[in-house]
This record gives C-alpha cells, sequence and structure tokens, in this order.
C-alpha cells in the first residue's frame, strides 16, 4: 500500500538525544530507526473520546468542582489545526493539561511548594469544528523548577495531545508564551531546531482577547508532512 500520509518532516523535530535534557539520554532509542509501510492499522482510526466531551470541558476556568473562580490570569487560547498543505482538519480531538498559575500540576508526584488552587484542574478537551479551529479559556501558568539542572526552570507552558484523523497523525507537543526570559534557558526548547522553535511559540492576539475578561492567544498546528510542529 502506498503511503497515505506524507512522512515527518524530522529535519524541524528535535533529537531524541538531547544531553542538555538529561532524561532523553537515559529514554532515547540507541539504535536506528526502522521505517514501517503504513498499512491499514495505522491511517485508520481508532479515535478516542470525541463522543464524551461535556460541557465545560474546554473551559478550564469552570470545569472543576469549585466554589470561586481559579487564581491566576484569565487567558483564551485558540488556533486551527492543519494538514502541510494548510487544509483544516475537523473533528480533530485536542486535549490540553497544564499547571496552575503558581507552577504546580494537580498530580501526586508534583510536591513543589507551591500552592494548589481547589478551583483549578489543569486539563481540558474539545474537538476542532468545520474549519478546523479549536479553542479554550484557561489561566496562564506559572513557571515551576525541575531537577534537569541546577536552579533549572520551565518556561510557562501548556502541553497539548491531538488526535487526528488516523494513528500517524497523532501529535504531543507544548505550547510557550511570546517574550518568555527563560525560553533561552530550557533545553527541551532549545533542543528543537533553530528554524523551528518558533512553531512552538503562540502569538498574541487582540482579536481573541475579551475586553475585561481574557487576554487571546493563537497557536496553530501542522499535523504531518512540511512545517510539521515539533513534538514534545
Amino acid at each position: 500500500m502506498s503511503a497515505t500520509y506524507a512522512p515527518r518532516d524530522w529535519s524541524s523535530q528535535p533529537p531524541y538525544l538531547t544531553p542538555d535534557y538529561k532524561s532523553s539520554v537515559l529514554r532515547g532509542p540507541t539504535r536506528a530507526l526502522i521505517p514501517l509501510r503504513q498499512s491499514l492499522s495505522e491511517i485508520t482510526g481508532p479515535v478516542y473520546g470525541h463522543e464524551s466531551l461535556r460541557p465545560f470541558d474546554a473551559d478550564l476556568t469552570r470545569n472543576a468542582v469549585k466554589s470561586a473562580e481559579p487564581i491566576g490570569e484569565r487567558i483564551i487560547v485558540t488556533g486551527r489545526v492543519l494538514d502541510e498543505d494548510g487544509r483544516p482538519q475537523p473533528d480533530t480531538l485536542v486535549e490540553i493539561w497544564q499547571a496552575n498559575s503558581a507552577g504546580r500540576y494537580v498530580h501526586v508526584t508534583d510536591q513543589h511548594a507551591a500552592p494548589l488552587d481547589p478551583n483549578f484542574l489543569g486539563g481540558g478537551r474539545c474537538v476542532t469544528d468545520s474549519e478546523g479551529r479549536y479553542r479554550f479559556t484557561t489561566i496562564k501558568p506559572g513557571a515551576y523548577p525541575w531537577g534537569n539542572h541546577h536552579n533549572g526552570w520551565r518556561p510557562a507552558h501548556i502541553h497539548f495531545s491531538l488526535f487526528g484523523p488516523s494513528l500517524v497523525t497523532r501529535l504531543v507537543t507544548q505550547m510557550y508564551f511570546p517574550g518568555d526570559p527563560l525560553l533561552a534557558y530550557d533545553p527541551i526548547y532549545m533542543g528543537v531546531p533553530a528554524a523551528s522553535r518558533d512553531l512552538l511559540v503562540s502569538r498574541f492576539m487582540l482579536d481573541h482577547t475579551e475586553p475585561s475578561f481574557a487576554l487571546g492567544y493563537e497557536f496553530d498546528f501542522v499535523l504531518r508532512g512540511r512545517c510539521q510542529t515539533p513534538i514534545e
């Protein structure tokens, strides 16, 4: 069977082994990958979770069982999911997870000395519309320390997982914020080829900003082929 989806543009992707990103040395492959021809199992589903969306899944300021608003700066994150030729990808499941405004995740392994917010879970999901557009309302995440190197801090970021029309179009990545001074010190971001790093940085958009409510950011995805969004 001939390939249905374009091959990944590996020149735009970070290497599996990045010495400054210490855990990549422990988990990255040490032998050359063996390419497999796409078959029916790769170019079709399964597709997960599209049917189980709840009313506030895309609004992280409202999807917690809470008594008040979450603490922090409200933001709107929106954009389009596209293929390499700029064609929109409708019905794509988009999931996000992130730290709260103090830089802490709701997870048992995150024990750093920052407060949890009982009104913020840090996870959400939505499905793209007919034009490939998604939209989340959330809280801008805080930076947090990590044990990769001395005085290492992760820049503010949001994790994304996208389930496209098939398994080979699945994408897991991170979105950063413009002007963050920590980007230059982050080995995950700096491990991406220089020509592709801007693909991981969102754009402030006044058009997506809601007056007296939330600032707007735009972040587009290319699932496969030329100009593919770098993987995490």
